[in-house]
């Protein structure tokens, strides 16, 4: 029988196809929302294999999702220009990272290029043409240094909030409205806000413009099947939350050094949550609760089974049944973040 050859790279040998198994653990991973293990795994199958396209968008969205933005456009950019992957897929997500980093002079030239050499398909061009347009006015403002925005920045009396359905739409007005004077939509923000059918998502990022522009009349809010009436710029920072800090705190205490990939991991799913729910927050439990609840689940996502996390309880010095229900709410805010993203 004939014997498989082994892979050389440099000194180092390699097993027969060790790029399609770190590839696909950075998928599972990526379909678990795990985007560090993801980011581990995608980056030593491209070690193998620098030309994988498949590879590389794996890397593209899980530096995007981890914040990664310099990263992720470097890779998008590269994979554009050299005709890798799925042209409109990547697109997508390049135009999605300049957005983030405000940088529309390059918005603009991309999209021109696209238009004059006709890449844009049909189905696509309504959308790329308000993206155009958007980034052209956002390119002339940082241009004068305009320190005031006024009325016409948006370009329409209506911003039509509960037509937007779309997450790249939700993000495009978001980034509209951080720029420009939000008040006079103050009346239409208001009904959106006060609407229990609306996205939990968008409404979190209007509420929190409102607080960057010291918005400062009560205004109501109804979401999740609760209701509060705020001050926009009274409202604490998202980031820096008591209840979140302390939350944090316990799980500093009990993986800062055993386990700090994992503590990773729950911060950012934590900070998810309390984005979704803001300016509401976790109720009726204790922070070793919500540390333990969420502790476990994430124990759970790594495969790690329910015996593992039955121990948890005592670690926290907390009651099993308290944490069952905490984490009854936390897989309910999964099951409300995924679909609205």
């Amino acid at each position: 029988m004939k014997k498989r050859d082994l892979t050389k790279k440099g000194n180092i040998i390699l097993f027969p196809d060790l790029d399609q198994r770190y590839l696909e653990k950075g998928l599972e991973a990526v379909q678990d929302r795990d985007f560090q293990e993801a980011v581990s795994f995608l980056e030593k199958a491209m070690e193998i294999n620098p030309d994988n396209s498949e590879i590389k968008t794996g890397l593209v969205l899980s530096y995007y999702e981890l914040g990664m933005l310099r990263e992720s456009k470097l890779m998008a950019k590269s994979m554009l220009e050299e005709g890798q992957g799925d042209y409109l897929q990547v697109l997508d997500l390049y135009m999605m990272i300049l957005v983030q980093l405000h940088e529309y002079d390059e918005i603009v030239s991309t999209i021109e290029i696209l238009l004059e050499d006709r890449h844009i398909p049909a189905g696509k061009m309504e959308h790329f043409s308000k993206l155009l347009d958007f980034s052209r006015r956002m390119a002339a403002l940082s241009d004068t240094a305009e320190e005031e925005y006024v009325f016409e920045d948006i370009g329409t009396d209506k911003l039509e909030l509960s037509a937007i359905h779309d997450q790249n739409e939700m993000m495009l007005l978001a980034a509209k409205l951080e720029k420009a004077n939000i008040r006079p939509y103050i009346e239409e923000i208001n009904e959106y806000l006060e609407n229990l059918e609306a996205n939990p998502f968008f409404q979190s990022m209007l509420l929190n413009i409102l607080k960057e522009q010291e918005y400062d009349k009560p205004i109501c809010i109804r979401k999740l099947g609760r209701e509060m009436t705020v001050v926009p710029e009274r409202l604490d920072d998202i980031r820096f939350h008591k209840q979140a800090v302390d939350i944090k705190s316990v799980l500093k205490d009990q993986l800062e050094h055993e386990n700090p990939v994992m503590l990773e991991n729950i911060n950012a799913l934590l900070e998810r949550h309390f984005f979704l729910l803001f300016p509401f927050t976790l109720e009726g439990k204790t922070s070793a609760v919500w540390a333990a609840a969420y502790h476990s689940i994430v124990q759970e996502y790594y495969g790690m089974g329910a015996e593992m996390g039955e121990d948890l309880p005592t670690l926290y010095h907390v009651s099993f049944d308290e944490v069952e229900d905490a984490k009854a709410l936390i897989n309910r805010l999964e099951e409300i973040s995924y679909p609205n993203m």
